[in-house]
Formats: C-alpha cells, sequence, structure tokens
C-alpha cells in the first residue's frame, strides 16, 4: 500500500514537472517500478544527492565523496546515474531525486559538462538552494601536469557558475578543495 501511495505521489509531481504534457503508459510503468528503487532514499535519516561530472577522473571524485557520506550513521548517498536507467526524462528524474533528498551536494571541477543545468535550478527553485552545498576545485596552487582533467585552470568556471558559487558563499555552503585529501576533508565538513 506504501508503494502505491507513494507511486501516486511520484505521478502527480510528474505530472506537476511536465507541466501541459503527462506521463505515457510506459512511463508511468517505470516511474512504479523505480518506487522500490528509491526506498532507500525515503527510509535514510539522511539522504545525499551528489552531482558532478561523469568523466573518468571527475566520477572517480563523486565516488570518493558517495563512499564518504555513505560511511556516516543513517546516511544514503547516491549518483543520479546509481537510480535505474528506464527514466528517459533526465529532468523529471532530476526534479524527483532532488525533491525527496535531504541534501544536494555539488562537486564542481569545471566548466565543461557535469551537473551545469542543475546548477541553474539551484539558483531558480528556492527549495534546492537551501539544501545545495558545492564542493568547488580551485586550480591556483596546481601544476598543469597536476590537473587530469580539461578543465581551464586559468577560468575553469563560467559567469554563471560563479554568481552561483558566490550565493553559495554567502549562504555558508561553499567548500573549496584542490587536490582529493582536501576533497575529503571538504566532505567531512558538509552537513
Amino acid at each position: 500500500m506504501i508503494e502505491e501511495n507513494r507511486a501516486a505521489e511520484l505521478s502527480e509531481k510528474a505530472n506537476e514537472y511536465l507541466h501541459d504534457t503527462s506521463l505515457s503508459p510506459e512511463e508511468y510503468e517505470a516511474l512504479k517500478h523505480s518506487v522500490a528503487e528509491l526506498s532507500p532514499i525515503f527510509s535514510a535519516d539522511c539522504a545525499y544527492f551528489v552531482l558532478g561530472g561523469y568523466g573518468r577522473p571527475e566520477i572517480h571524485r563523486l565516488q570518493l565523496v558517495k563512499d564518504r557520506l555513505n560511511r556516516r550513521t543513517s546516511a544514503y548517498a547516491f549518483l543520479m546515474v546509481d537510480i535505474r536507467q528506464e527514466w528517459v526524462n533526465t529532468y523529471l528524474k532530476f526534479r524527483i531525486l532532488a525533491d525527496y533528498t535531504d541534501f544536494i551536494i555539488g562537486v564542481s571541477e569545471h566548466d565543461q559538462g557535469g551537473f551545469l543545468v542543475e546548477q541553474g535550478y539551484f539558483t531558480a527553485l528556492e527549495t534546492y538552494f537551501q539544501k545545495t552545498h558545492v564542493l568547488k576545485r580551485e586550480y591556483t596552487d596546481l601544476t598543469p601536469e597536476a590537473v587530469e582533467t580539461n578543465a581551464n585552470t586559468e577560468n575553469p568556471y563560467s559567469g554563471m557558475q560563479t554568481a552561483i558559487f558566490e550565493m553559495l558563499a554567502e549562504a555558508g555552503r561553499l567548500y573549496i578543495w584542490t587536490t582529493e585529501d582536501d576533497l575529503i576533508n571538504a566532505t567531512t565538513d558538509l552537513p
């Protein structure tokens, strides 16, 4: 009964987020099947939705943050790819996952891919902004050989990202890191 209620609730949210369109029967069935997969989010005392780039070096660091958060008692941290790929509409998938998690954790390394679109939601939707914390990589103390991504170390972030970082810094929810050891330390500072 709980799963049916949860599926109905998710369906209502999906229809709201899709505006003038609605779920196809196949999408609705996929949504119903995903309820069981989402149960750790609903049952954990604290759920963390970890976002960032999925390139080879970046996803390693996302997994590192996820692992550190999952070491906390009664916590559940996950990446968007950890939830079934049946969701055709990634916008809808993001919105529903963001709605039900306690914290949205961004690991930002550059302006090339990653979670750029989602960063726009952080400022547009106050409920998401309030639960967002970003771990931002700085490059000033790194040699070019120490950077394993394609980041432009002179100017790694776009103007839009910089504005979002400033807003998060003012709110006390921006954490700076350079090396993986710094990233681990910054992760321990997250709520």
